[in-house]
């Protein structure tokens, strides 16, 4: 055997007993474990750690083409000096396989088949696999993103906004001070400010409740990048999907802050447009599934994805009762509704309220009666909805001017 028969990661040199993890799969190495065989077609990731503790992750993408000839072959050895995997010239792969007795015998001894989980009872794959979540990524937006060709990253790789604050430095002095940390290509999404420049009264107003604009924006700035086809909504799709998809992988594989960070402020723009919602119902149709997708997928990260308590939930819970309400707006005003927007809304409701108990509606009780302990019935009220219908305290007051 001069080559390996099927797309092969050939890892030299990795210490054993470190964490190291291939698309949704994470494992421990052994010293007879050399890399990974059978890789399919498609964008994957790869990362290692020293310990299996939440210490410094560090991984890059790769790409295997679809089916070519010759075999695609990836090396990389490990440097021992910064604890992660590096480019390794080939010649140097060779007489690594060389040393080991030849490619039949690493290839049959030493490489572990490619797999999405610990599961080998060949049982079927359920439907959040690797290929769902990684749908909209393509090679252009992980240049953008990772800012180097070698589609490196880390733990500790940031977005400039995501950086600490230190009074009377910028970002990038802050940046300066604490050392060198990878910048990551975010959207530049800023939630305080989400109308166009130069907009006032009216517009501002509308532009600043309904989040369609800064969506629009988003994508016009980087649209280009994305060298993606399907129209206007495609590229909706390849610019934010694509986005909200590589940062919830960082986030499940390296536990990257700035990454879950730049996601929550993806779902804070979606969930609050409005015009939006109806003029791309696809791109909606698809948000929704992925955002359905990614939830389920939350428990896998360690730590959490976020807190879904009352109080560390209240965050995306709201975002999805504002949804609600626009969807229940645009029925009530007969302006119709995408039967495919409106489905993967309510399979997403569907899995919050069985994973949490979130009620997702506007139907509340403000008053009624309340059984104590000792049996006496009180009569209670309650504000907590105040806000969200603009009663109370909340009301709309006009000022003359």
């Amino acid at each position: 055997m001069s080559t390996p028969p099927t797309p092969t990661l050939l890892l030299l040199n990795l210490p054993p007993s470190i964490l190291c993890g291939i698309d949704l799969l994470t494992f421990t190495t052994s010293p007879t474990f050399y890399g990974i065989k059978s890789l399919p077609p498609g964008l994957h990731f790869l990362f290692t750690s020293p310990s299996a503790s939440l210490s410094l992750r560090d991984g890059f993408w790769f790409r295997i083409p679809t089916p070519t000839s010759p075999t695609s072959l990836i090396y990389r050895k490990w440097d021992p000096a910064r604890e992660t995997l590096v480019p390794c010239p080939e010649d140097e792969a060779r007489a690594f396989v060389a040393e080991k007795g030849g490619w039949k015998e690493v290839y049959e001894k030493h490489l572990t088949p490619y797999r999405q989980t610990a599961n080998t009872d060949g049982e079927p794959q359920s439907e959040d696999t690797w290929e769902h979540l990684t749908a909209h990524i393509t090679p252009a937006l992980l240049t953008r993103f990772t800012r180097n060709t070698e589609w490196a990253i880390s733990s500790a790789s940031s977005g400039l906004q995501d950086r600490d604050e230190i009074p009377g430095l910028s970002a990038k002095e802050v940046g300066d001070v604490i050392g060198e940390e990878q910048e990551l290509g975010m959207l530049g999404i800023e939630l305080k400010k989400t109308w166009r420049e130069g907009a006032v009264g009216r517009e501002r107003t509308e532009q600043a409740r309904d989040r369609s604009w800064v969506a629009g924006d988003v994508v016009a700035r980087h649209a280009g990048e994305s060298a993606a086809g399907g129209g206007d909504e495609g590229h909706w799709e390849s610019v934010i999907l694509g986005q909200m998809e590589v940062c919830f992988l960082m986030v499940l594989t390296l536990a990257n802050y700035s990454c879950l960070e730049e996601w929550k402020r993806v779902l804070a723009v979606l969930l609050t447009c409005e015009k939006a919602v109806w003029d791309k119902p696809r791109f909606f149709a698809g948000f929704l599934r992925l955002l359905r997708r990614q939830l389920e997928r939350g428990d896998d990260v360690e730590g959490g994805l976020f807190d879904m308590s009352d109080d560390g939930g209240a965050f995306l819970k709201e975002l999805l009762k504002r949804f609600n309400r626009t969807l229940g707006q645009r029925r009530a005003n007969a302006e119709g509704t995408d039967d495919d927007t409106t489905e993967e809304f309510q399979e997403v409701a569907k899995w919050v309220k069985e994973q949490y108990g979130w009620e997702l509606g506007d139907e509340f009780v403000r008053r009624g009666m309340l059984e104590l302990e000792d049996g006496e019935m009180v009569e209670m009220e309650t504000g907590e909805m105040a806000g969200e219908d603009e009663s109370g305290e909340y009301a709309p007051v006009i000022v003359e001017l």
